[in-house]
């Protein structure tokens, strides 16, 4: 009698068993779609058989745990590769806007507002009485004045937008933060039982991927299942089950958006703006603080440098009437700023006549400082007297062309490595549906041989009691 107990025992374990891999297999069938789900399998283990005289009588298996098929070095690799793609993603679509400010194919740019305002100087040293050809010469020199604060202008949008971009990733880490410190403690509480915390460790897994693809970050797991955050080098965003946030706002000393980490409600907060190196917002920050701040530098280099050239020439002139020349456009204080703030003298502005064409007075038809300033443009005035305006603002668009252009290839590239990497980890975590759908009929004939067996114990059963009726 207690073998068959016993033979019902096992059938009885192994219905549960089945019926514990069935559930397990729709589960993955369920989560076929879910993001950064890995799938889950029942592991199995024999059960501790009994002893009967010289003989070891199995008693069939028991569920052991319910583990997720998954390998921790890809995930971090994952990560790792995560973040430059956020970086380069980042970096791609600023310089995109930059580069369309210095998009010349449809618009005419500062090189030909410039080219307009030396031939109409050329116009006027051919005619230098002709009141139309010194109107030419104001309204040219006004347009390359507006273009020149136009170019400045929209790089400052750019960079205002990128500070945008800054607050509003740095809500998004926050929240982030918040969450993986959450399931932290959900992962202590479940494993404290002894039971893996599967669910709860691939929803953290897959958080921390999304906040390396917008922050770098360093992180580490314990020996009791908690992970620690680190963003840059000194910034810890978790710790435990408590986390820390990250806050973006505009300092006195420069107008734009820092990042700052505040560790507690009473402490001070840092700038680790410097820190940043990686994910969407280093990416963002490098071509905001690097690119976009040495780009303006250069057109402020090309402002000051042809207000000062046509400066020197023209106050050495003589106008229409005789009188002594003014300065032409209103002179920088210093490079710093200059293409923001050029703009026509107001005497030129309001009178044509000050222009001054010739290099002496009493002279119809002379033309001295007219030449003299036209030819400014194939003077080597930039770079300590190596290159001319051309030159200086044809390398600038040509090192934009080709910083944007290594920036697509760089970012194609980690496409690459990141489609590789995720096709490898959906090769081991991934959920098929064929798979899964072959395992669901091995289960299901399983459970129904489980069953079989019992009903087979029953009948025994059955067959001893009515031993006595014989």
């Amino acid at each position: 009698m207690s073998k068959i107990s016993a033979m019902m025992d096992t059938g009885k374990r192994s219905l549960m068993n089945s019926q514990t891999a069935l559930q397990t297999t729709g589960h993955n069938i369920a989560n076929k779609s879910t993001e950064g789900f890995s799938r889950q399998r029942v592991e199995l283990l024999t059960n501790v058989p009994i002893t009967e005289g010289n003989l070891q009588i199995g008693m069939g298996a028991r569920a052991g745990v319910v583990t997720r098929v998954n390998n921790p070095w890809l995930e971090k690799q994952i990560q790792r590769e995560g973040t430059n793609m956020g970086f380069q993603d980042s970096r791609a679509d600023s310089l995109a806007r930059v580069e369309q400010v210095y998009n010349e194919q449809n618009n005419k740019g500062v090189n030909q507002y410039m080219t307009d305002f030396f031939n109409s100087v050329r116009e006027l040293s051919n005619n230098p009485e002709s009141l139309a050809s010194r109107t030419l010469v104001r309204e040219s020199a006004g347009a390359m004045a507006k273009d020149f604060q136009r170019v400045v202008g929209q790089l400052r949008n750019v960079q205002e937008d990128i500070d945008g971009q800054v607050k509003t990733t740095v809500e998004e880490i926050n929240q982030i933060t918040k969450e993986i410190a959450s399931l932290n403690e959900k992962v202590q509480m479940i494993e404290v039982q002894k039971v893996p915390a599967n669910d709860e460790r691939d929803r953290r897994d897959l958080l921390l991927k999304k906040l390396g693809e917008k922050i770098d970050i360093s992180w580490a797991e314990g020996k009791d299942g908690l992970v620690s955050v680190t963003a840059g080098r000194t910034a810890i965003l978790v710790s435990g089950v408590s986390s820390s946030e990250l806050k973006a706002s505009q300092t006195n000393t420069r107008n734009r958006v820092e990042v700052f980490f505040q560790g507690s409600s009473s402490g001070t907060p840092a700038n680790i703006t410097e820190q940043i190196t990686g994910g969407r917002i280093g990416g963002a920050l490098d071509v905001r603080d690097h690119v976009i701040e040495d780009l303006l530098t250069h057109v402020d280099k090309m402002a000051y440098a042809v207000a000062t050239e046509v400066n020197k020439a023209h106050i050495e002139g003589f106008d229409k009437n005789g009188r002594q020349g003014v300065l032409f456009f209103d002179q920088p204080e210093s490079v710093v700023g200059a293409a923001s703030s050029m703009s026509l003298n107001k005497t030129v502005f309001n009178d044509v006549g000050r222009i001054a064409a010739a290099g002496q007075p009493g002279a119809p038809g002379d033309n001295t400082v007219a030449n003299l300033i036209s030819g400014i443009q194939n003077r080597q005035v930039m770079d300590g007297g190596t290159s001319t305006l051309d030159d200086y603002y044809n390398t600038q668009v040509g090192q934009v062309g080709a910083v944007v252009q290594r920036s697509i290839k760089a970012q194609e590239s980690q496409k690459n490595v990141m489609s590789q990497l995720t096709n490898i980890r959906e090769s081991i975590s991934g959920v098929s549906l064929d798979e899964e759908t072959t395992k669901m009929i091995e289960f299901q004939k399983t459970y129904d041989a489980s069953a079989r067996l019992i009903k087979t114990a029953d009948e025994m059963f059955d067959t001893v009691l009515n031993l006595k009726r014989l």
